[in-house]
């Protein structure tokens, strides 16, 4: 088995990976900053707020406004957030050829958020987290190298 491929600042290897990386993205008719934006966006019902989100200055203002409950959340977000993260990281991969090249260089490699600050989307630090962003990349990766 291939080594794991671990990442999660954006100065380190493979920080490209990470949604505060500084990759635009075009989707739903508008240009995110980040995928972070994005996704911090679609948490929301109220359009103004996504558009206060999207606006932000810097991926962690971006993540900051996401996080901020005193903003109606959509019903489904517990649901839905894995298929817009999903959606984010597939518009990431598709628009910015130089990151769908790294993506399928790391062939069947495990990709993992190693990051203790997060045990849903990341490996919780120890590798007890769910690494949901490292499963949908790997997830990415495969469909994009079957021409997908």
């Amino acid at each position: 088995m291939t080594a794991p491929i671990r990442f999660y600042s954006v100065t380190d290897a493979y920080g490209e990976f990470s949604n505060f990386a500084a990759y635009p993205i075009v989707l739903d008719g508008k240009k995110w900053p980040t995928s972070e934006h994005y996704f911090q966006a679609q948490k929301f019902e109220d359009a103004s707020v996504r558009e206060h989100v999207r606006a932000a200055r810097t991926p962690m203002i971006a993540a900051q406004r996401g996080r901020d409950r005193s903003k109606k959340l959509r019903k489904d977000w517990d649901r839905a957030r894995d298929a817009v993260m999903e959606k984010a990281l597939i518009a990431k991969f598709t628009q910015h050829e130089d990151l769908r090249a790294l993506l399928l260089g790391t062939g069947d490699a495990p990709l993992i958020e190693h990051t203790a600050n997060d045990d849903y989307w990341g490996d919780g630090g120890d590798g007890s987290g769910a690494n949901r962003l490292g499963m949908l990349l790997m997830k990415v990766r495969h469909s994009l190298s079957k021409g997908c």
